[in-house]
């Protein structure tokens, strides 16, 4: 690896009446930068005064959409206002919206042929769906592979499709996809649904009544938890709303609508009269990322992000508040404080060659959401100009579990895509602060999955080489005694400094980082 050459070039050439006598010129040396000058100012006692503002109770456990959230996203503009460092977006604003909603079950009425069924026993939906059908399309079983297709001469556009589970098989009694004993992937109850959507939804349908016998007690079953427990999921709003209806029947419901269908294999057109009256009872919500950055000073178009999630889960059905000063305020009030060292190296002359973005995401907890809208819908800098993530997620505490050193971290992932990446790191952490590099979590095989289960994910998923640095978990972790008062903050510093380190060398370094392992 290079030196560290972080250059704040003056070549003086001083011409006094000294070198004019000896006809020599004086030249000063290049003075060569110490990150350490400004990592040095990454303390204990700044931390310590983030968190316990960040992870107090006025911020009502940060959860997205939450009156919380907003006050912890008005906290981070604030800093980077302060400190002077700019919006990432053209428009002048930290704030990246983040559409949201709040998925809630249908509700309203199904019939056939003057019939009325009732949802939640004779069927489930999570859709909102509504027509006038007098006719459906069966599709016996749903399937197009290779040669065999149950949609051959059949139009399904705008039309309902029928389909149940199983595929088809020869007179030998082996499977026609896999011309063996062994099922394909038609069957597998985790797929079976979702091929036959997506296929129906691309064939033009306007939506699926899926009969699977065997499997219709467990849809039935979720489908009563939800409606007991009004749980609520939140996910990306669709740019455009869903309209295909999907819809899991009983056996009732399924020979209403094609008579015998259990042993009917045929496609074709069935006369009858069907309605549909499924309401959504989905609502927006808007959350929202910070973003802000410092340009580089000599290759502006290239991009270096350093993460962390600034949501939490809220407050406790019995008024309990989650502060989530592990999770993930360590990691909020460490992205700032790295940011300050980056801002002061600015003012000094010192500012990073790449451009440096601090992006705080919302949604995390609720299923990396913020970082997706970042990545898939709404990529402020562009993604090929990306040269790293750097996430932080949980550095503030020690895992009960591990054995040895405390002053250490797991880093997952700096090695996936990016061999440069992982050895920088290392020579880093040897150069400046000698943190413990644990690399548990890194395995292929770690049953946590937790390389899948962060922000970094998105950006890796686009090739973009990742570090995550991460204590593990505690008891306290997801629980209101998640506070500040256990926050180690004199290895919170150390591992900030470490992100802060390995940062510095990515921005400066001559070339960007060389992605020799990409996944397709």
């Amino acid at each position: 690896m290079k030196k560290l050459a972080f250059i704040a070039l003056a070549l003086a050439v001083s011409c006094n009446s000294t070198q004019k006598t000896t006809g020599e010129q004086k030249v000063e040396k290049a003075e060569v930068v110490n990150p350490e000058t400004y990592g040095n100012t990454i303390t204990e006692a700044e931390l310590k005064t983030h968190l316990y503002t960040y992870a107090s109770d006025e911020f009502e456990g940060r959860e997205t959409g939450k009156p919380g959230q907003k006050k912890a996203i008005a906290y981070i503009k604030k800093e980077y206002i302060d400190l002077g460092i700019k919006p990432a977006k053209a428009d002048g604003n930290y704030f990246q919206d983040v559409p949201l909603e709040i998925s809630k079950l249908p509700t309203g009425t199904l019939s056939i042929n003057g019939t009325t069924y009732v949802l939640g026993e004779d069927y489930v939906a999570t859709t909102a769906s509504t027509g006038d059908y007098t006719s459906v399309i069966y599709a016996g079983f749903g399937i197009e592979e290779g040669d065999y297709s149950d949609y051959s001469d059949l139009d399904v556009k705008g039309k309902i499709v029928v389909a149940k589970t199983g595929e088809p098989k020869k007179a030998d009694g082996t499977f026609t996809l896999s011309g063996s004993s062994e099922k394909s992937s038609w069957s597998n109850p985790s797929e079976a649904l979702a091929k036959r959507v997506e296929l129906a939804t691309e064939k033009g349908a306007a939506g699926i009544v899926f009969y699977d016998e065997t499997n219709y007690p467990r849809y039935q079953q979720y489908f009563a938890q939800m409606q007991k427990s009004g749980r609520e999921r939140i996910s990306p709003k669709p740019t455009t709303p869903n309209e295909f209806a999907t819809i899991l029947v009983n056996a009732k419901l399924a020979n209403a609508l094609v008579k015998d269908i259990a042993k009917d294999d045929s496609p074709k057109t069935v006369a009858t009269d069907l309605k549909l009256d499924l309401k959504s009872g989905n609502t927006d919500v808007m959350s929202e990322n910070v973003v802000a950055y410092i340009k580089g000073s000599e290759k502006p178009d290239e991009y270096l992000i350093i993460s962390s999630h600034l949501d939490h889960i809220g407050v406790t059905a019995d008024g309990q508040i989650n502060n989530g000063a592990d999770d993930d305020g360590s990691g909020t009030v460490a992205l700032l404080e790295i940011a300050e060292a980056f801002r002061k190296a600015e003012l000094d002359g010192n500012g990073p060659k790449r451009s440096v973005v601090f992006l705080h995401v919302t949604g995390e907890e609720k299923g990396l959401l913020g970082s997706q809208h970042y990545t898939d819908v709404d990529p402020i800098f562009p993604l090929a100009n990306t040269v790293a993530d750097l996430n932080i997620d949980m550095v503030g505490r020690i895992d009960p579990k591990r054995e040895g050193d405390r002053n250490y971290i797991y880093l997952i992932g700096s090695d996936k895509l990016s061999t440069e990446l992982h050895n920088l790191s290392e020579e880093v952490n040897k150069k400046y602060t000698n943190v413990v590099l644990d690399y548990t979590y890194n395995d292929e095989n770690d049953p946590n999955r937790f390389y899948y289960r962060s922000d970094h994910y998105n950006f890796a998923k686009n090739n973009i080489p990742i570090i995550f640095y991460f204590n593990g978990t505690h008891d306290d972790y997801h629980q209101p005694s998640d506070t500040p008062d256990k926050i180690n903050y004199d290895l919170l510093e150390n591992r900030t400094r470490l992100v802060f380190y390995t940062a510095w060398e990515i921005a400066n370094r001559a070339n960007r980082l060389v992605v020799d392992k990409p996944t397709e």
